[in-house]
């Protein structure tokens, strides 16, 4: 697989050496912390290292400092947390194919066509982001359909949510997927009707009989990719991420950027199950490493599959599809186990759970495995899209944190109210709930599957609404929350999730100088001009990395 080399995003109109002496003065400065309570300032001082020496209001006294830069009355805000994305996928899917933007099959398969065309030497296809529910198409898309845009080579395209894989007929028959193939515990191969043959779908686990016969990329690849995720984070405010499902490769590829100085964002590393988890970090957690850049403190695991592909683990089966309650990914001892050997070594454990009978299975073994793994263990909970009302009390115990992605809310809602029907939908996407409970709210995206956006993300948070302003009044508008909740859970909170708080997360003496400056004021700005706020700069450590509309930094190379 051949790409663009991305050189490391460092931009060459910085006008602030790293870790210098500066005042960044004449700012409408807000931090925020867990609790909500925002503290204004007019200027930031910081130190050789990086870290916030002091925040000045109006009337303090300017001190020296080596370096100043005026801000010209610009909002300033700490760094944005993306507590779950994808790193390495939303690198190589911003440089793959991407049919994110396409509303019917017809469009993928025009699209699909143009882009193999444009890429003759690639032996393979790949590429993410279909999406049957917005192409209207009422049905999985087929192989049939795939091959009819290309067929003389393997083409491999993942679903929005990246919980199922469509193949054609040539990556069906290069991973060996026939009618014979059983279909994996946790995963489904979708059959032509009438028959075992292979539709072109796999679900799940299903996806791993035809992605291990795909070529793997190359280590410069990832490097590649990462670059790239990284300008896409840093031109959105991002300074902080949990990569939830880290790999060795992708690991070794965040070691090759600190070592060569090139990692900007924050990575708090998730290992992608308890084999990688020991493979990168040992006996135990690693320390923080690069100036607070990286650290693998915890393990992911899946115990359920996705609503969109109906993979999601319910308590009764889908609306609109009543033989099905969707796939439990892992036994109820398996799940125990991988818990318990993680928190046996203190790691932190994050479990992907969806679907109301998911979470309450993740709640179940939380509970019972706080009784002999005490202490700060902050147990994790990803998505917690669809919980049943009788559970979400259950959220508050344990110091279990939610980390939730408000943008899956405003994607999502039709497509819920169909899976699930409208006597199942309180208990959806329960942010207010859930944060009553007691248990810490921490926003992220799931980039790629939703765009990196935090601004969109509290513009649903604080609405219930879409881009387009829909439904009217917000969907089920009893769970919005404050403003002030919004920002700290893209903040404070999401730096608390990671076990990072006392390195980042807010802008306060000691900690370190992450922070955005941007068009206008998140606590006044209505729901729409919210997701309209620009990124005029960000900076890291004390360090601007990014400045709107200068490409100096970014150097292309043909390999």
């Amino acid at each position: 697989m051949k790409f663009i080399r991305f050189a490391a995003l460092i931009l060459a109109a910085t006008a602030v050496p790293a870790h210098a002496d500066t005042l960044v003065d004449n700012v409408q400065g807000m931090s925020i912390d867990r609790e909500g309570k925002v503290t204004r300032f007019t200027g930031i001082w910081i130190d050789d290292d990086g870290r916030v020496k002091q925040l000045l209001d109006r009337k303090d006294k300017r001190p020296r400092a080596k370096y100043g830069v005026d801000a010209q009355g610009a909002v300033v805000i700490p760094g944005l947390v993306d507590s779950h994305l994808h790193m390495m996928e939303l690198g190589f899917g911003a440089l793959t194919l991407d049919l994110t933007q396409t509303r019917s099959l017809a469009e993928a398969q025009a699209a699909i066509r143009e882009y193999a065309a444009a890429h003759p030497d690639r032996k393979w296809i790949i590429g993410r982001g279909w999406n049957q529910e917005t192409w209207g198409l009422g049905r999985f898309p087929t192989a049939a359909d795939l091959d009819a845009a290309v067929s003389d080579r393997p083409v491999l395209l993942a679903r929005v949510d990246g919980h199922a894989q469509w193949a054609n007929s040539a990556a069906l028959a290069a991973a060996g997927i026939s009618a014979q193939t059983a279909d994996p515990a946790g995963g489904r191969i979708e059959r032509l009707a009438g028959s075992r043959a292979p539709a072109g779908v796999l679900v799940d686990n299903a996806m791993q009989l035809a992605e291990r016969a795909m070529p793997a990329p190359r280590p410069d690849d990832h490097d590649v990719a990462l670059a790239k995720a990284q300008q896409i984070l840093l031109s959105r405010g991002i300074t902080a991420a949990a990569d939830m499902g880290t790999t060795i490769e992708a690991w070794q590829s965040y070691r090759r950027a600190g070592d060569d100085g090139w990692l900007r964002v924050r990575i708090m590393a998730y290992a992608a199950g308890v084999p990688a988890m020991e493979l990168i970090a040992g006996p135990r957690p690693t320390p923080w490493l690069y100036a607070d850049k990286l650290r693998m403190a915890g393990v992911k695991l899946y115990l359920d599959g996705a609503l969109g592909s109906r993979g999601a683990w319910l308590k009764a089966p889908y609306a609109d599809d009543p033989r099905n309650t969707g796939l439990p990914l892992l036994t109820g001892a398996q799940l125990r186990n991988l818990m318990s050997r993680a928190a046996l070594d203190q790691f932190q454990v994050a479990v992907h759970a969806i679907g109301d009978a998911g979470n309450a299975e993740a709640l179940n073994a939380i509970e019972e495995l706080s009784e002999t793994y005490k202490g700060d263990r902050r147990w994790r909970i990803e998505h917690v899209q669809v919980v049943d009302p009788a559970d979400i009390a259950r959220f508050g115990r344990n110091g279990v944190i939610a980390s939730m992605q408000p943008v899956h809310q405003a994607s999502d809602r039709l497509m819920a109210e169909a899976r699930l029907g409208p006597a199942r939908l309180a208990g959806t996407y329960a942010w207010r709930s859930i944060d009553a409970a007691g248990a810490p709210l921490a926003f992220g995206s799931d980039a790629p599957v939703e765009a990196p956006d935090p601004f969109a993300g509290m513009a649903a948070a604080i609405s219930r609404t879409g881009p387009d302003g829909q439904p009217f009044g917000g969907w089920m508008p009893g769970e919005t929350v404050r403003r002030e909740a919004a920002l700290a859970s893209y903040t404070a909170q999401g730096a608390f999730a990671g076990f990072g708080e006392t390195r980042f997360g807010e802008l306060k003496p000691g900690l370190r100088a992450d922070f955005v400056i941007i068009d206008r004021d998140p606590m006044l700005a209505t729901p729409q001009d919210l997701r309209a706020a620009k990124v005029l700069q960000t900076w890291v450590g004390g360090e601007r990395v990014y400045v709107a509309g200068d490409q100096a930094g970014e150097r292309q190379e043909g390999r």
